[in-house]
């Protein structure tokens, strides 16, 4: 409530202008956090202490983490396709295909610790059959969307793979993340997404409403302060920079396509206007991160003590 009030305050004095423009800036400005007293990304950790899952996705998930095989030609191609999201997050390493073991121990470390044990992996792999296979086991979601929205976003996933033209994404009906990118945050925000729908009795509807316009904000927002919250207790300076960094601009692109929902002529500029405003409050964010403090080597400290011995008087 206190959110909704203040975001209406934030609004009044540029909202009222026809100027359409101002409108795209005053909600992107709100939403993202750079108005005073309103931030849907704040800190703030998902309850899943009850969980529903499919005991047939635990049973058949033996090798929770699997990775493609190296395939030079495709991977180039799709770090090609990636370019514009590089551009975007203004990250060489968005959708590079080339995930690196860190990245990988961050994200199974977040995984083990939220005890999505059903929660299959696919790092630059593709593997529609495998993932067909864990539609029919998901019977968390009902069979009417398994067999129609979860059908198709297979069916999608086989025809355009994201390993060529896709980017990193959590599919709620077959349980599977699909890592592309060597961004820790971008894995944690669609793993915070498992961890959102692990708790949700009707997964299959509240995956279908992501569908929906403006619904998204809601979803994204969720997942991503839950990020900002581990980001934040895991105490390095540098994984909470690049959180902010890349999730401010991210939840960005949601925020001005909610904006071309409302007004479909300001998509574009909306889009791009957001983005930027995320740019702009996740580095403000950033600045504030105090860098880890530095210890002194051993090597350092014994020929400063050695100095001090031979001036000691005798």
């Amino acid at each position: 409530m206190t959110n909704r009030i203040q975001l209406r305050k934030g609004c009044r004095p540029s909202c009222k202008h026809s100027n359409r423009f101002l409108t795209v800036a005053c909600l992107t400005t709100t939403v993202l956090g750079i108005a005073p007293g309103c931030n849907p990304l704040t800190p703030r950790r998902i309850d899943n202490s009850k969980q529903i899952v499919a005991p047939e996705l635990l049973a058949a998930n033996n090798v929770p983490t699997e990775r493609g095989q190296p395939r030079p030609v495709i991977d180039t191609a799709g770090w090609v396709f990636g370019i514009p999201s590089k551009i975007l997050y203004w990250d060489r390493r968005v959708v590079n295909h080339s995930v690196s073991p860190e990245t990988e121990a961050v994200l199974e470390n977040y995984l083990e610790e939220n005890d999505l044990k059903h929660v299959k992996v696919r790092i630059n792999q593709y593997r529609p059959w495998d993932d067909m296979r864990r539609l029919t086991k998901n019977r968390t979601v009902a069979w009417p969307w398994r067999y129609s929205m979860g059908a198709a976003s297979v069916l999608g996933e086989t025809i355009l793979p994201g390993r060529l033209v896709g980017e990193d994404h959590y599919n709620p009906y077959t349980a599977t993340l699909h890592i592309y990118s060597d961004v820790p945050s971008i894995a944690l925000r669609h793993a915070a997404r498992a961890k959102d729908f692990s708790r949700t009795k009707y997964q299959g509807t509240y995956a279908a409403l992501y569908s929906l316009p403006i619904v998204p904000l809601y979803h994204e927002s969720i997942a991503t302060s839950d990020v900002m919250a581990y980001v934040e207790s895991s105490g390095d300076p540098e994984l909470q920079k690049e959180a902010n960094n890349i999730l401010y601009p991210s939840y960005g692109t949601h925020v001005g396509g909610a904006a071309g929902a409302i007004v479909p002529v300001i998509t574009v500029p909306a889009y791009f206007i957001s983005v930027a405003g995320g740019h702009i409050a996740g580095r403000m964010k950033s600045k504030t991160i105090a860098p880890e403090p530095t210890t002194p080597n051993e090597e350092d400290v014994q020929p400063a003590q050695a100095n001090d011995s031979q001036t000691l008087p005798r």
